[in-house]
């Protein structure tokens, strides 16, 4: 082969270099076959099959001539043998140094060469594995499937077990009577708390075992028999039980409290009843009712009349009105002074009973207040039995709804029973005594005790006694009023001529109107009712009345003025002591007592300071009229006044200030007199000075006489006593 490409060099060195790539390269090939025909080996070579096509063989020709490499040759004139020649050795080197590394990286080779062997034998097994794993997870997921459909199967058939044994269990459960509900309702004693447990348990087996009955299921008769006679054991014993309770409250001294408490714990027995056995409840219900009435009566009637053995054995009557006189009880046979006790028209501290302390109060214990020899007013006696009303009743009402479960009409009802006979006592003693009864006071005080307690029944949402109440009110106001309406004609028909002396001092009737009118008015504050503000007004106005004409008595208006302002000072005083200064009673008295005041200053300045008083007015109206000229020649008039006054005012108004002071029994009162007398009196003085300095009198000498204005009225405040 090496020899046959040298050859082809050595041809290719001889051919004409010149001309066209192609023609040359066919001259090679022309030369190389010539020259070697002999050697060249074409084997099977057919050439004149139909796949041989020269056309092809000129493309790859052509190709060839297209290298760099070639080009490059072709051009420089390389001899191509030559060439060949050194590419041969070039190769057989590079091959025997390519052996060379073979040889030398032989053990690698070989080494690789069996890692690549062991690896594909460790793949091979491992693909053999995932082979059988992916045969056996598909057999997984085929049982999956299996499995998951039994689940839900199973899960569906659980379900329905589940629910059939809830209500199988329950049927069973309710119609199983266990041993220990059987030996505890026959043997423990009722107040043991496992015997109310299964008291329960017994309440709902009897609940269900009429459930069944009416379905007509055929267990029901199994457990029948058993359950009517756990239930008639049952209701024996709890018929014992509670009525030995309610037996008990008929013993002396006993509090029926106690009890009471007891039967609440144990308040389902009765309802066990009531569900189970009817007449045994209404046995046991009557038979708490007829106890507990007999009680409350007993009780109630017991206290009330202790009570009354602590009252005031002095108490008002019919002669015991405010007009009349005190001289009409001097006989021999008429009952001693009511001074030890409050009088009849005066509060004091019987207003105290209202209260929240007193009114809420423990009530009275009468045999200690027998011992310690203590006595009460009326108002006190009925605010403490109606306080022990009160709260047994409310007390009592609860415990019925709660212990016989009734509520509403029903309730009101069964609270009636029990205490329908101790209210109907309460009412009739009550009418007994407020038809006889005279002290106002007292009768109004009992009204707002009542107004009050039934306030505090309504806070507790309690309605049984609001009957009781109305009732009790309706006796109590129609008396009151009626004892007003008394009090207000006995004033009416006051002589005043039979009264006794005359004295300007504030009169006794008067006295007892204030009293009596201020304690009304300071108890109708909190419950105001129309009907007593009009009766009051009544008796306020006849009260005017009444000292209008004591006042007229009098010869003199001096005295007359006197007697009016003491006694609406006294009213004045009385009524704001209790009642709101701008109620209308203490208005109306003021303004009178303002005008009266108002008058008797004119009157006591008149004798010493009348002259030059007239003086004054007639000269004012004149300015007014703008005819003062008319005065010109009363400068004599004028004179006298001048000198007059300056001469006596001093002596005048000691005088005047003693006398106020003896005239009025309220110092307060006389010594705003004396002021009001003093600052009128420096009034018309500066009225006098004004007119004096008018053009028509300056010409006067006497006007220079005059005492200056100022200094007047530092000496007049030395003659202000100071109380």
């Amino acid at each position: 082969m090496a020899d046959g490409v040298s050859g082809a060099v050595e041809a290719a060195s001889n051919v004409n270099t010149t001309g066209n790539p192609t023609q040359i390269a066919m001259a090679y090939l022309q030369d190389e076959t010539d020259g070697e025909i002999t050697t060249l080996n074409l084997g099977e070579l057919d050439l004149t099959t139909d796949e041989f096509i020269l056309d092809e063989v000129d493309v790859h020709i052509q190709a060839n001539l297209e290298d760099d490499l070639v080009k490059e040759a072709l051009k420089t004139g390389v001899d191509l043998r030559q060439y060949s020649k050194q590419v041969e050795a070039e190769l057989q080197r590079i091959e025997q140094a390519s052996i060379k590394d073979y040889i030398k990286e032989s053990q690698n080779i070989a080494s690789l060469h069996n890692q690549i062997t062991a690896c594909d034998s460790i793949l091979e097994r491992m693909e053999g594995m995932l082979s059988g794993f992916q045969s056996d997870l598909s057999s997984i997921s085929s049982e999956i499937q299996t499995l998951q459909q039994q689940s839900v199967s199973m899960n569906v058939r659980l379900k329905n077990r589940q629910a059939v044994r809830s209500h199988l269990s329950q049927l069973v459960d309710e119609l199983v009577v266990p041993g220990v509900m059987i030996s505890t309702i026959l043997e423990s004693p009722v107040t043991e708390q496992e015997f109310l447990e299964q008291l329960h348990e017994l309440n709902s087996k009897i609940n269900f075992a009429k459930e069944l009955s009416f379905r007509e299921t055929l267990a029901c008769s199994d457990i029948q028999d058993i359950v009517d006679r756990l239930k008639l054991k049952a209701v024996t014993k709890i018929r014992e039980f509670i009525l030995q309770k309610i037996y008990s409250f008929r013993k002396p001294m006993t509090n029926y409290q106690i009890p009471q408490n007891t039967l609440l714990k144990y308040r389902f027995f009765y309802q066990f009843l009531l569900a189970n056995e009817r007449t045994v409840a209404k046995e046991i219900r009557d038979e708490y009712v007829d106890t507990m009435s007999k009680i409350y009566y007993s009780y109630f009637k017991s206290y009330s009349s202790r009570l009354l053995k602590v009252q005031y054995e002095e108490v008002a009557d019919k002669d015991d009105l405010m007009g009349v006189e005190d001289t009409a009880k001097k006989g021999f046979f008429s009952k001693p002074s009511l001074k030890s006790r409050n009088t009849i028209f005066t509060l004091g501290q019987r207003g105290a009973i209202l209260s929240p302390a007193e009114l809420e109060g423990p009530i009275l214990v009468p045999h200690t207040a027998q011992r310690g020899d203590s006595r009460y007013p009326y108002e006190t006696l009925f605010r403490s039995q109606h306080y022990a009303l009160l709260d047994n009743g409310c007390r009592e009402y609860l415990f019925l709804c709660d212990f016989f479960m009734v509520t509403g009409n029903s309730a009101l009802d069964l609270f009636n029973c029990i205490m329908g006979k101790t209210l109907s006592m309460f009412l009739k003693s009550m009418s007994t005594y407020v038809s006889d009864c005279y002290d106002s006071i007292a009768i109004f005080l009992c009204i707002h005790i009542i107004l009050r307690f039934r306030a505090i029944t309504a806070k507790r949402t309690i309605p049984a006694l609001d009957k009781y109440w109305e009732a009790v009110l309706e006796l109590l106001w129609p008396r009151f009023e009626l004892l007003l309406e008394m009090n207000i004609q006995s004033i009416r028909n006051t002589d005043p001529q039979k009264l006794g002396v005359l004295d300007t001092r504030p009169h006794y009737i008067t006295r007892r109107y204030a009293e009596f009118s201020s304690a009304i008015v300071s108890i109708n504050q909190t419950f105001p009712n129309e009907r007593t503000n009009t009766l009051l007004g009544q008796l306020q106005v006849d009260v005017e009345n009444f000292v209008l004409k004591m006042a007229a008595e009098f010869p003199s208006r001096r005295d007359q003025l006197i007697f009016l302002i003491n006694n609406y000072d006294m009213l004045l005083g009385v009524l704001m002591e209790r009642a709101a200064d701008d109620s209308k009673e203490v208005e109306s008295f003021q303004q009178l007592l303002l005008a009266r005041t108002q008058e008797f200053i004119e009157e006591i300045l008149s004798p010493p300071f009348g002259g030059m008083i007239a003086f004054v007015k007639e000269a004012e109206a004149l300015m007014e009229k703008g005819q003062l000229d008319r005065l010109k020649n009363e400068e004599a008039r004028i004179t006298q006044l001048v000198r007059g006054f300056s001469g006596t005012w001093k002596q005048s108004v000691e005088s005047m200030s003693q006398d106020v002071m003896r005239s009025f029994t309220n110092f307060k009162n006389g010594t705003s007199i004396i002021q009001g007398a003093l600052t009128q009196l420096i009034q018309y003085y500066h009225g006098f000075h004004k007119i004096l300095n008018q053009p028509t009198f300056r010409s006067l000498a006497v006007r220079s006489e005059l005492i200056n204005l100022h200094h007047l009225m530092v000496e007049v405040k030395k003659h202000k006593p100071n109380f």
